[in-house]
């Protein structure tokens, strides 16, 4: 009996763990380790293991990601796991959840936990199981790793305000770029609704932090706050109009980050739907575009500037170098002169690179050799900065440049 039920237990976490994948917002950037009254708690985010996410400092985090369910009452028409899909369905319990998260961490297989789920019965209901999760393994099992809850805006605002106790990231995706994408491909979801439960997660929040700088005492809610997620491909919207969006929940919510995931073609799919999924490279782009919103100072006006006419951001050249060859009158950029901001701009520079070039100049002047030893190439960077034995003439001038510095084919088809 024992062995036919772990076989059972084995069979669900396939068909859950495979239908959890097309959820991209499971990165664990942001926490701390948590601390505890007890002696000997389990879980910790600062170790290593088999790697599933990465943080932005390049540390590697391994999660159990998984849904609580793959069945749906909802009928949206990009999921493969909405109402009228044809799939092999399968449930945990909430003691399953736990239970499996316990013993992959014990044999160093995960680091935390990252779990989404279809909607069963009614949003509460389904809610409500995913926080008992959270809450058993934190209160029951003293877990101290990384938990991420897919959280359901449809829930109630208290359901909510108990996930964020117990996990150090809450998500809320709003699915697609429009409104009108929404209404016409997932008619049972309300932006207001979804925006309404991003906007309470962003007040708990900010009242959490602001406890938290008067009391030493007080609990955390979501520590690594909230990320949210759209699908990129599957309704009409541009590039432009999913960088605007983004911007503009970055700045409402106050989100630590927005993901893209490229729509991939479902069996069984609505006839409403795109044929082929988009090329991965654009969702590539969208993620360079974004970051550089967040790293780099660039408006978000100014990346939609570095796309076509069409509204698209060109897929042989990253968004940096698009913009810099529409504004050649910008360069070329002294790297032993020019403001930090401006340094950021140069296409082929990185944060680390212009930071290792702001520490070095105040001692010596830099020389090509010495900007080339910062990055994987120099290629792009020639046209677009002085250094003191280089000045680039009229090479930034030339019709050509763009087939000069755009990348390989070789290097394009990583992303084909």
């Amino acid at each position: 009996m024992e062995q036919m039920s772990q076989m059972q237990i084995t069979e669900k976490l396939a068909i859950l763990a495979d239908a959890a994948k097309y959820d991209a917002s499971c990165a664990s950037s942001g926490t701390a380790k948590r601390s505890s009254n007890k002696a000997g708690g389990i879980g910790s985010t600062e170790g290593m293991g088999i790697c599933h996410a990465y943080a932005p400092d390049g540390r590697c985090i391994s999660l159990l990601k998984i849904l609580l369910t793959n069945s749906c009452i909802f009928d949206c028409h990009y999921c493969i796991n909405r109402k009228s899909s044809n799939v092999r369905r399968a449930s945990f319990t909430a003691k399953e959840v736990v239970d499996l998260t316990l013993n992959f961490y014990k044999r160093n297989y995960i680091e935390g936990l990252f779990l989404s789920s279809g909607i069963i019965k009614s949003s509460n209901y389904t809610m409500e199981q995913i926080v008992e999760v959270a809450r058993s393994l934190r209160e029951d099992h003293d877990f101290r790793g990384y938990i991420h809850l897919k959280t359901i805006p449809d829930a109630d605002p208290e359901l909510l305000e108990v996930a964020g106790k117990h996990a150090d990231r809450l998500s809320i995706n709003v699915e697609l770029p429009t409104r009108d994408g929404l209404n016409r491909l997932a008619p049972e979801k309300s932006e207001e609704r979804i925006e309404g439960a991003m906007g309470g997660l962003k007040i708990s929040i900010l009242d959490n932090k602001d406890a938290r700088r008067k009391y030493k005492s007080a609990p955390t809610f979501a520590p690594a706050g909230q990320s949210t997620q759209m699908i990129v491909g599957a309704d009409g919207a541009n590039d432009s109009a999913i960088v605007m969006r983004a911007n503009g929940l970055y700045d409402r919510f106050k989100l630590r980050r927005v993901y893209y995931s490229a729509f991939s073609p479902i069996p069984d799919a609505s006839a409403v739907l795109p044929l082929s999924r988009p090329p991965l490279m654009r969702e590539h782009r969208l993620y360079q575009s974004d970051w550089l919103m967040r790293f780099y100072g660039f408006a978000p006006q100014e990346v939609v500037d570095a796309a076509d006419g069409d509204g698209m951001l060109p897929l042989d050249i990253d968004p940096k170098l698009a913009w810099a060859l529409k504004h050649r009158g910008q360069f070329p950029v002294d790297v032993n002169r020019a403001p930090k901001a401006m340094l950021l701009r140069v296409p082929g520079l990185g944060t680390k690179a212009v930071d290792a070039i702001v520490r070095t100049r105040r001692w010596r002047s830099l020389r090509l050799d010495d900007i080339g030893r910062l990055t994987v190439s120099v290629k792009k960077l020639r046209p677009f900065l002085i250094a003191e034995d280089w000045h680039p003439g009229g090479l930034l001038d030339r019709d050509n440049l763009r087939p000069l510095v755009a990348p390989s084919v070789e290097q394009l088809e990583l992303f084909a």
